[in-house]
């Protein structure tokens, strides 16, 4: 456990060290448009954005916006909403990976369940909890693609929206770990809890507040153990995070791509797999012991690290 903390904690600062380093030697770097981001990325970029997308997809701080800051601040521009849900890809990868015997064992439960009519049976209570907590955020995605089509040119992306989601969601960890008794395991988890996960899930949809972070955060404020939020935080995010990459990869090969742009995607997206399994793995064991407050500071020095940059005019 130590050696994996001294292992995060360095990846933490290389990603902090790699921002800083990149705002003050990029200048006002300007932020392209989706399609110019694509283009302009090399592997090297792609491996190190699949990096950084699969670390802070689980951990509670947000990979959008790091997938926006990191890359403007080194002056390799905006990637965009496309490459950024690609990418996403490799993550569904690992945590279907990581949690394969919970889903055999949540699919197979909730079939027997339904044909014996077991309507109290954990694994149907689970499963529904899931696909209820789904509703939230694919209703209100869809609502986003109808009013604000051009998302990544719109208020919502921008470096100040990100900047104040970060600091606003930090407060919210640490109230709810205030608040929160962390008692309920995994066994009593219910319906309803899937629900009020899932609306607090569907607040990813604004970059900067990070899906695992609301929902974790949600979790501890229904009383759950540290790790039970984790937990159901990742596989509450199978079905979001599927849908958002492959509506997004549809949308490439309508488009069409050119050779070179479609390796970035695969190289990004095997990264983002690598990464993002050594990320829920690593946080599973921390909440185990740990609280979330490492999360809480860093959200809120993240946060006013982009309002620095804002005001000094180098982001």
């Amino acid at each position: 456990m130590a050696r994996l903390l001294k292992i995060t904690a360095a990846i933490l600062m290389g990603m902090g060290f790699a921002f800083v380093w990149g705002w003050f030697t990029a200048g006002a770097a300007e932020i392209t448009q989706s399609t110019e981001g694509m283009s302009q990325l090399n592997l090297f970029q792609a491996v190190i954005l699949g990096m950084v997308q699969g670390l802070t997809e689980f951990l509670p701080i947000s990979s959008t916006a790091h997938l926006k800051v990191i890359p403007v601040a080194l002056g390799w521009g905006d990637p965009g909403v496309t490459f950024t849900a690609v990418i996403q890809l490799g993550s569904i990868a690992a945590v279907l990976w990581y949690f394969w015997a919970d889903l055999s064992q949540i699919t197979t439960g909730m079939i027997q369940a339904l044909r014996k009519s077991d309507y109290q049976s954990n694994d149907l209570r689970m499963a529904l909890g899931i696909g209820l907590g789904t509703i939230p955020i694919v209703f209100f995605g869809l609502l986003i693609k109808v009013f604000i089509p051009d998302l990544d040119n719109s208020p919502l992306r921008s470096m100040t929206a990100i900047a104040i989601a970060s600091i606003v969601m930090a407060l919210l960890l640490a109230l709810a770990e205030k608040m929160g008794n962390q008692q309920r395991s995994f066994e009593e988890l219910n319906v309803k809890d899937g629900v009020l996960m899932g609306f607090a899930q569907a607040l990813a949809l604004i970059p900067g507040v990070s899906r695992s972070g609301s929902t974790i955060t949600a979790g501890l404020f229904i009383n759950l153990e540290r790790a039970t939020a984790a937990r159901f935080s990742f596989l509450l995010g199978i079905p979001a995070i599927t849908l958002a990459g492959l509506v997004e990869l549809k949308g490439v090969f309508e488009q069409g791509v050119a050779g070179n742009e479609l390796l970035a995607f695969v190289v990004g997206t095997i990264s983002s797999a690598l990464f993002s399994y050594l990320a829920i793995a690593w946080l599973i064991r921390y909440l185990q012991q740990k609280d979330t407050w490492v999360f809480v500071w860093y959200r809120l020095a993240f946060g006013l690290a982009i309002l620095g940059g804002i005001f000094f005019g180098k982001l």
